[in-house]
Order: C-alpha cells, then structure tokens, then sequence
C-alpha cells in the first residue's frame, strides 16, 4: 500500500496565527486565557492547558492578569465591548479573512442589505459574522436549504440583499448557492469569503480521493472544515476521519493498495505525521499475517518501495552463486592478510582460501575467523593441476548450511543474530550464519534513521521476513524485534507501575511544553511545569537529552499507556521556604518584577512574588504605578496578607511610610522622659 500526503495538510494561516500567539505569550511569561478552545483540535488544546491556558466563555472569567486571547474564528461585535468594559488584556487572533467577512456584512448591513450567510448556525465563526450585523443575518447550511428558504420567504426581487460563506464552506455548495440567489434576486451582491487555502484543501482532497482507494481525513470531530474534507472525499472512495492515530483501524486497509491522507486546518503537525507513520506500521503488519498465511508477494511489493527492482537486486545479489558439491577437508596451515593456506586433507595438494571467500563480512580480519590447526569444510572453486594448487570456499559452504537455518527461521519466526557488514543504498546487509541478509532501511530500526552508518559492525537481532529460495536471497527485519521487544518490556513495566513510585531514568527528547524520559521500556513525559518551582521558557533550562533523571510517577493513563512524571522535590518548594521564613506583619526586602495597571509584583524570594496594590505604593494617590516604581528597583515592604490556598500575597509600601511618624514621635517622648 502507498500513502499520498496531500500538499496542504495542516494548519493554515489563521490557525497558525493563533496558536502562535498563545505559545509566544506563554514564552513570554505572561497568563494566558482564550476565549473558547484556541482551534477545534483537543489534542492541542489539551496541551496548551497542560502549560497554564485557561479556556473560558465570557470575557469576566478571565483571570485579571491574564491576557484573553480571542481565536482565529472571531467573536460579535458586543465581546469586544465586554472585554473592553472588563478592562482585560487581549490579543485579536481572528483570521484575516474572517475580519475581512466581518467588514463586509457590518458595511452592508448599515447600509440597510439583507445579509445571508452560508455556514454552520451555532459554529463560532458564524456566530460572529452574524454579531456584526446590524439587524441580524440568515443562516443557512445547503443550497436545498437556501432554495427552500427564498421559495417560502415572501421578498422583492428587487431588494437588496448580499450573501457571504463561513471561510470553510464546500467550494461545490457555494457554487450552487450562487446560481439559486441569481433566480430570486435582481442584482445580490455575491461574496465569495471562502478562504483560498480552504479551498484549495477541498480541491486537492478531491483530486486524491477520485485515484485513491481510501481516504483518511484527521481533525477534530467538532471541526467545520474537516467535516467538509471528510463530505468531499466520501463523494468519490471510502473515508475514514480520525482525531489520532489510535483510532485506525488495520482492516479498513486490508484490501486498498493506494491510501490518500488529508487533515483538517486546525490538525498540528505531528498528529498528522503521527497517523502516516501508524498507516505504515498497519501496512506492515498486514505483510506479517498475509506472508504468514502464504502471501508472500505482497510484502515483497510493499517491503522494498523505496528501492527500484534493480537496486534491490544488486544490493542483495552476491555470494549466493551455485557452487558445485565437490567439497573436501583442510586443515589450516597459515594465514595471511589476504588468504589462509591448508593442506588438503586426503589429497596431496596446498589449498588456500582468498579473504573473500572466507566469509559473508567484506570486513572480517582472517584471524578473527580461523586458527592454525583448524579444521574446515571447504569448496573447491578452481584447480590449477599444473601447480597443484586448489582455490577454496569457506564461504560458500557456511552460506549452504546457513541457508537452510534463515529458511527455517522465516517459517518458525525465530529471532536470528548477525553482524552488520555493509550499509549501501536502501538499507544494511547482516551476516548471518555465513547468510547475507538484507534490511532495508524501513526495517533497520524502531524509528526510521537517515544515517544507517552508526549500526556498521554491530550485532543486531532480526527476524526473516522474506525469502526466495531459487536466488537464495533473503530480507530480514530488525524493526520488528525491537517492536516486540519493547512491548514485552511496556508490558511488564505496567503491571508493576504504580503512582508515587520513584523510578531512574534518561531524557529520551524535549519539547516545547515538556521532556519525555526513558523509565526502561516505557516514557513518561514531566510537563515543564513540572521541572522546576520557578518558571522556566524550555525544558533545556533544566535538563538536557541524555541527562540521568530521579522521577516519580503522578498520574497513570492505562487506558491510553501514558505516565505523568514528577520532577520537582517538595523541599524545594519556594512555598514552604517563604512558611519557613516568613510572617503577616514581617517587613521585607523585594525587587519589583513587574507592573500591572493596578499594582506592582515584587519577588520577595525566587519564585515568590506579593503584590504591591496601587493603594500601598504610596502615602497619596497615585495615576500609575509607574510614578513611583520602576523595574529592577530593590524596595522595603510590609507583609499584609498571606492566602497559601490560593497562592497570593500582599505587600504594602504605604504601611511602612504611615508607620514612620508614630516611631518619630515615641523617640522623641522618651527623650523628653529622660530629660
């Protein structure tokens, strides 16, 4: 089976703008909420709030120091007049092609016009569109709806009236829309918002689905524009939608030899390479039980695609001429860099054997292989009667009888060793057995490598996935082993896990929101927020690929295999070092960190910051905080309030400057006392 990758899976503009600006306010260190999941893909979603995204359905939920980030979907024109009567943040994320929707139907709609959407009712972007309207706006869904919509609706043909589409409306459907609208009205004013990468998408999905044999469509299913990818690929092939790749299905593909893929506009990336790589790994397996039931020629199709037949057949032709059965016995008399000598047991005749016929490895060091004194079967390759010399085989007698052990092993499935010799072009070669064996690169590892250089010489276990006995080749797997191995080991690991167990580990990657670490055989992922009390922009801060980890567990996902990990030690809590240290009433040195409209924060110790309110800045009021406090600048304040539930702290400039008088005063009575 061949995977067609559409061109334009994946975010698009709107999307990326948007999910950009969340992560690049994260970075930044600010509190970050949306209005709303950020896209239709609860993957992402989940992952942004794994860092801190608050989602929240009216502008007053947002948290007072957080910046509200709308989506690229936009919101009515009344949203922004909350959030601007609740003083909140915000950053404006909506598509430039739904703001340029939102213009046309306020325009028009001011002007008196009738306005007519095509859309979803109760999608978000049509929500919006419709809360730019002065007077409203119908919506509609098909053409059918349309048609029956102006057929029932008592209007003048003379009236104005324009028509727009949600950005990921089916380019076909509008098509038909327009045609309708032209029969019932004299002169509508028709415009086509339908974004070009959306259509573009629906084009190309098309264009796949009438040559493929199945279509897989990934998005999320609350998704308008991959509902769409889905409707117009089903029109032409069989189509699955899938939000990830746990949700394929092996026999779906049992019969289909070409597969189209395409994802939605709010599908991350790596959901989508994700679900290519399963599609392959069901191909795959599909060889496994189709060669296990006889069907051999498939896997030979599907088991060497990235090389031409010709490639193929130079990369594993070689040494496996037939030899003639006239073997003999010799003993080893001396060995060179370039050949071994022997006597010729039972003949009065030198043999020797060249480098390259002693073994299958172009590598191997002739002492490493024979000993003076061995004694081995050989075949006689030439004669030179004249001299009385016999040229000799130990290769080729190794590869008979280890032939017949790589047979044996592709039936039974038994797990062979061997020693990389070659890396050439589209995989290895393994000496096994005196057998060369080929691995294409697809099957060399877990993971697919571009450089198969560092696996030269190593011992790898593999299992024979193939072979042909009248060219005495064969082709071997090393993928699979590692595949079975590591699920035994994730097997045997998960019934023994369990949550507060403290476990070794090693940084397998990083990633922007976490590090996944090794616990031996199975990752667990610390969330960034986990790997440090303080707030950090990237798991590199702390540890690094590689680095030996101490980690507990803190939450278990059976049902999906996934592991929370614990970093972070509770002694180093900087909340238990400020109970330690400090008190209500205690007067402390900070260092103002930041500025709010009502306040400033200052650090009273690393990773702990209280709140200046703008009232306990100064003994008067003040516009701004920035009046009197700058950034950077070490300042004396009083603890006025401690709330450890909810993590705040209150600090006062202004108690201390009421105070002085008052001790001022007591001074100056004791002196007069004392007088």
């Amino acid at each position: 089976m061949k995977v067609l990758l559409a061109k334009s899976a994946g975010f698009c503009f709107g999307v990326n703008k948007a999910v950009s600006a969340v992560c690049d306010l994260l970075d930044a260190g600010e509190k970050v909420a949306t209005l709303g999941p950020i896209i239709h893909n609860p993957q992402l979603v989940e992952k942004l709030r794994r860092r801190g995204v608050q989602i929240v359905e009216r502008p007053e939920d947002a948290e007072r120091d957080a910046v509200l980030v709308i989506r690229s979907h936009g919101v009515p024109r009344a949203v922004y007049e909350e959030i601007a009567r609740c003083g909140v943040r915000m950053y404006d994320a909506t598509c430039p092609f739904v703001s340029k929707i939102h213009r046309i139907v306020s325009r028009y709609s001011a002007d008196g016009y009738r306005v007519l959407i095509a859309g979803n009712a109760g999608h978000p972007e049509v929500t919006g569109i419709c809360g730019h309207c002065e007077n409203g706006a119908t919506v509609f869904a098909t053409p059918e709806e349309l048609g029956n919509l102006l057929k029932n609706d008592h209007h003048r043909k003379e009236e104005l009236v324009i028509m727009a589409a949600q950005t990921t409306y089916n380019t076909i459907s509008w098509k038909k829309c327009a045609e309708i609208l032209k029969k019932h009205y004299t002169n509508p004013l028709i415009f086509d918002t339908i974004c070009s990468a959306t259509a573009e998408r629906q084009n190309e999905a098309v264009a796949l689905s009438q040559k493929c044999d199945k279509m897989v469509i990934v998005g999320g299913r609350q998704s308008s524009n991959t509902a769409k990818l889905y409707d117009v690929c089903a029109a032409h092939c069989p189509t699955v939608l899938v939000e990830t790749a746990a949700e394929l299905k092996t026999e779906d593909f049992r019969s289909v030899r070409l597969a189209g893929l395409t994802a939605g506009a709010s599908t991350p990336a790596d959901i989508i390479k994700e679900v290519q790589t399963i599609m392959s790994e069901i191909k795959n397996s599909e060889i496994q039980n189709e060669e296990a039931a006889g069907a051999v020629e498939t896997a030979n199709e599907n088991a060497f695609e990235e090389m031409t037949s010709e490639e193929y057949a130079k990369a594993v032709e070689a040494t496996f001429q037939n030899p003639t059965d006239d073997k003999v016995r010799g003993m080893v008399v001396s060995i060179a860099p370039n050949e071994v000598q022997v006597e010729v047991i039972g003949r009065k005749q030198t043999g020797y054997i060249p480098v390259e016929e002693l073994s299958a490895d172009p590598n191997a060091n002739p002492a490493d292989i024979v000993k003076v004194g061995d004694e081995l079967e050989l075949l006689i390759m030439r004669t030179n009667d004249q001299e009385g010399t016999i040229m000799l085989s130990k290769k080729r007698v190794d590869a008979l009888k280890g032939w017949e052990t790589i047979v044996a092993a592709e039936e039974s499935g038994e797990v062979l060793e061997g020693i990389v010799s070659e890396v050439i072009k589209g995989g290895l070669l393994v000496v096994s057995n005196g057998v060369r064996v080929f691995v294409p690169a697809s099957h060399a590892s877990l993971n697919r490598m571009e450089d198969l250089t560092p696996l030269l010489k190593q011992t790898v276990r593999f299992k024979v996935i193939e072979v042909n006995t009248a060219r005495r080749r064969a082709v071997g797997s090393i993928r699979l082993v590692v595949r079975e191995e590591r699920k035994a080991q994730e097997a045997a690991l998960w019934e023994k896990l369990e949550v507060g167990q403290h476990y070794t580990g090693v940084v397998k990657s990083l990633t922007s929101y976490g590090a996944f670490v090794d616990l031996g055989g199975v990752d667990g992922m610390i969330h960034i927020s986990e790997l440090s009390w303080s707030r950090i922009k990237h798991p590199s801060e702390v540890v690094k690929v590689g680095d030996t980890v101490e980690v507990y567990i803190r939450d278990l996902d059976t049902e999906k295999h996934k592991i929370s990990l614990g970093y972070r030690k509770a002694e180093d809590n900087p909340w238990e070092i400020f109970k330690a240290k400090f008190a209500v009433g205690d007067v402390i040195d900070a260092k103002i960190v930041g500025m709010t409209t009502f306040g400033a924060f200052a650090q009273i110790i690393p990773g702990i910051d209280g709140l200046i309110h703008i009232s306990q800045i100064a003994d008067r009021r003040i516009d701004k905080p920035q009046d009197e406090l700058k950034v950077g600048q070490e300042v004396k304040a009083k603890i006025t309030n401690i709330d450890l539930e909810n993590k705040r702290i209150s600090l006062s400039i202004r108690a201390l400057l009421e105070d002085a008088p008052a001790v001022e005063e007591e001074t100056v009575a004791e002196e007069e006392t004392a007088e």
